[in-house]
């Protein structure tokens, strides 16, 4: 049986990811294996394998199986939208020295395959309004501010990677990701290390309540809005391809304008007789998201998105409703 390790499964991001390869991938054939950094027995009580593996402590890896890995799926990492102020050398432990030590276990256990998420922010100040962002475009990002040592660390766990590739031969799939959405029981985030309510979860407390929504800038302005399942979707199918190496970008290739996600949270989260209304202040900026090229990989993985902006926030609605991972998420 082949083996599947998912480092980061406690994540945002990798726990909604392992729970769709444990449905996608068939039993007879794989394990799917989770792996993060604190210690829960939330994965051991819905019968999944799971390991506390901090990736900065080569020592943390024997733990873990080394017999019949294929696949590690490495979604660990520190990222700025969850640190609170700014403590860079984190970047530099998880980012570097833990790619160092997940590449090295790939290597001991002759893993076929590493599939790897890096951040837009590498190409960040290529992304203009209505600029479509290609898969193969080069790095553009700023050496100042919160993100250039994020940045700087993820780029640098890419050439690890393709160093890896050519040395050893382990197959390599990157994949750029914008924000991601999944429903989390934790609202927040740290622009520039300062906790922040997101704004998603203000605009639907907001419509949950029927009261006025503004729309900040311009209606108009459009990002690709993907869901961590369609985000899910084509790591799977990566695993699963015959092919050498991969570099995609994560995303839907279909705009979202602010009105019509806006229009959408309303729809979905506002009482029927009271809908909020919006408030259009086209005085105050608006802008952060990205239009994501995904043709790659709908021609090399088959990928085909399946989340439009209303299912997304349908999807929200129910994850609300079951609060799966609100033991992972306890602040």
């Amino acid at each position: 049986m082949k083996r599947i390790i998912i480092f980061g499964a406690t994540g945002n991001v990798g726990s909604y990811v392992l729970k769709y390869a444990r449905e996608y991938f068939p039993s007879q054939e794989y394990e799917v294996i989770a792996s993060g950094r604190r210690k829960t027995d939330f994965f051991m009580k819905e019968g999944i394998p799971y390991y506390p593996v901090d990736i900065s402590k080569a020592e943390d890896f024997d733990i873990l199986p080394h017999d019949n890995i294929f696949a590690v799926i490495y979604l660990a990492a520190q990222i700025p939208s969850y640190m609170a102020g700014y403590q860079p050398d984190k970047y530099i432990k998880s980012n570097i020295i833990g790619a160092y030590n997940v590449l090295e276990y790939c290597r001991k256990t002759h893993a076929d395959r590493i599939l790897f998420s890096t951040t837009v922010f590498d190409i960040s100040l290529s992304a203009k309004d209505g600029v479509v962002l290609k898969p193969d475009i080069p790095y553009n990002f700023s050496y100042e501010g919160d993100h250039a040592v994020y940045v700087i660390t993820k780029n640098t766990a890419i050439e690890f990677i393709k160093h890896y590739y050519r040395e050893y031969n382990l197959k390599k799939f990157i994949f750029r990701f914008p924000t991601i959405y999944s429903y989390s029981p934790y609202h927040y985030y740290h622009p520039n290390g300062k906790k922040t309510i997101r704004p998603v979860y203000r605009m639907i407390d907001l419509a949950k309540r029927g009261e006025p929504i503004e729309l900040w800038g311009n209606p108009n302005y459009a990002k690709d809005m993907v869901h961590v399942y369609d985000c899910a979707q084509m790591i799977c199918r990566a695993v699963e391809v015959d092919r050498n190496e991969g570099f995609y970008n994560v995303g839907t290739g279909i705009p979202v304008t602010l009105k019509e996600q806006i229009e959408t949270i309303i729809k979905v989260f506002s009482p029927k007789d009271h809908p909020s209304k919006i408030i259009y202040c086209p005085e105050k900026p608006a802008g952060g998201g990205f239009l994501m090229d995904v043709e790659n990989a709908k021609m090399e993985l088959g990928y085909e998105p399946k989340y439009d902006c209303l299912r997304l926030f349908e999807n929200y609605k129910a994850e609300m409703e079951i609060n799966r991972f609100k033991e992972l998420r306890e602040e």
